[in-house]
């Protein structure tokens, strides 16, 4: 059985000691992009939604929904299991004072379980120039190499990469990817934007154009005829 754990701790029996029994069979990976397409032949994944619980639930979110992931598994503590609701979108909770015995039973029980996958389609698929976002798998790559993107980066790439040539004012941008609760200023938007830019790198960042005391826009390259 193989079991991957996403968290910001390099060894997981510091966070859930009765999985030590596990030995090699488990890896601790970050909570990054990067990890994700490691997931797809694990039988199972865990969470560790310990410190930053809106992250985790994100988190949680993306994997049992987008991605489609094996069955998920949060760890958590007196005061995440407090705050877990269906939302989370997860099979199983795992308390952190787990003994052996009951991590081994817990692993047996989903052991058998297969995900449900939904078909991929390559039409779901948005081109811009080079870059290709693959909504589906939350991935974005430039010329065949993948772009190490965080949640939000992604999806306000994806949300102008689905409006090419539209001026997005910071406030749309605020309310499209990060709710119309946040409460957060347009200086946040400022900052994903330059982190995207460096992201694609310096000969794709002319794609994401600033439109001077108004927005942003995201422009299809002009072909040449």
């Amino acid at each position: 059985m193989s079991i991957v754990v996403l968290s910001p701790a390099a060894d997981i029996t510091k966070v859930l000691p009765g999985a030590a029994f596990l030995g090699d069979r488990i890896i601790c990976l970050p909570p990054t992009p990067s990890s994700y397409s490691r997931l797809d032949h694990a039988d199972a994944v865990l969470v560790d939604a310990r410190g930053d619980m809106a992250r985790a639930r994100a988190l949680c979110q993306l994997l049992t929904g987008p991605l489609q992931c094996p069955p998920v598994i949060v760890i958590a503590d007196e005061v995440v299991a407090a705050c877990l609701s269906p939302e989370w979108g997860v099979v199983d909770v795992m308390m952190t004072t787990a003994s052996e015995a009951e991590v081994a039973m817990r692993m047996r029980m989903i052991r058998h379980k297969e995900p449900i996958k939904e078909p991929q389609f390559d039409d779901d698929r948005i081109e811009v120039g080079d870059l290709v976002i693959d909504p589906i798998s939350y991935s974005a790559r430039i010329r065949g190499n993948l772009v190490d993107l965080t949640y939000k980066e992604f999806e306000l790439l994806k949300f102008m990469a689905t409006n090419p040539g539209r001026v997005l004012t910071r406030q749309t941008l605020l309310d499209e990817v990060w709710g119309e609760g946040y409460i957060g200023g347009a200086r946040t938007v400022d900052v994903h934007i330059r982190r995207l830019r460096a992201k694609l790198g310096s000969e794709h960042d002319y794609l994401i154009g600033t439109v001077r005391n108004v927005g942003y826009r995201l422009d299809h390259p002009e072909e040449d005829f």
